[in-house]
């Protein structure tokens, strides 16, 4: 079924700023889930951790490793909090519009995966080489970091430039790419299990089924957009690269 997208657009000065208002409806719940089990986690903490407090310990440790596994924790360390918060945000903005991914409203889309929404995986991305430009003139100076574009040779400048914006592109993409596709195939099923009943008999298996392979692809692409703002990272921050 053919439907638009819930829109406001505000203007800044003569340039027109559009809002896909399921978007921003969807980012405000994701923040305040993440929000609500940090808190519920740390506000009793036990030296013996129990229930959430357990669950907070086993994610800061998960993303420890990751941080480990690609450069020094000295220099990682200060990117501990970021990992946490952008495995927990993606984690649950990718289960987000699962359950109820597909709820038209007067011909609009309202209620969908915030990350299925290159506007927002993108935007992520984007802030991701920011940061890694930011860290990696702090550590290591200026100079050392433009330097680093015309290693070993002046004339892969342009090369370098190219992936810097490449890097960017396929950290947003892939991301939205993955969440997308899954929305519009349960979007697919949903449509034939409401033609009829036999439609409805027959789309319950693959709507289970992809259900839980959605589920398990949420979870791997929030792993894998925080182990490559890892590496990302540990390439301007590591003095070896």
């Amino acid at each position: 079924m053919e439907h638009g997208a819930p829109e406001v657009t505000l203007h800044l000065g003569d340039i027109p700023i559009t809002f896909n208002l399921a978007t921003v409806l969807t980012l405000l719940v994701t923040a305040t889930i993440v929000f609500i089990i940090a808190f519920i986690s740390t506000r009793n903490l036990q030296l013996k951790p129990t229930g959430m407090q357990n669950f907070m310990e086993w994610v800061m440790d998960f993303v420890k490793n990751i941080i480990k596994s690609n450069m020094d924790w000295k220099t990682g360390g200060r990117f501990h909090v970021l990992g946490i918060t952008l495995i927990m945000f993606i984690a649950v903005a990718n289960m987000l519009g699962l359950p109820f991914s597909g709820i038209v409203i007067h011909g609009n889309l309202w209620w969908k995966s915030p990350t299925a929404d290159p506007v927002v995986t993108l935007t992520l991305a984007s802030m991701v080489t920011v940061l890694a430009t930011f860290y990696g003139i702090k550590l290591h100076g200026t100079g050392h970091y433009f330097k680093t574009f015309v290693q070993p040779k002046s004339f892969l400048l342009p090369l370098k430039i190219i992936e810097e914006f490449a890097n960017t592109l396929t950290l947003g993409l892939r991301l939205y790419g993955n969440i997308y596709a899954g929305e519009i195939l349960l979007g697919l099923l949903a449509g034939l299990a409401s033609s009829s009943i036999l439609g409805f008999i027959g789309a319950i298996i693959p709507t289970m089924a992809w259900l839980g392979f959605s589920i398990f692809i949420g979870f791997i692409q929030a792993f894998v957009f925080t182990m490559l703002t890892m590496v990302y990272l540990s390439h301007k921050v590591s003095k070896d690269h």
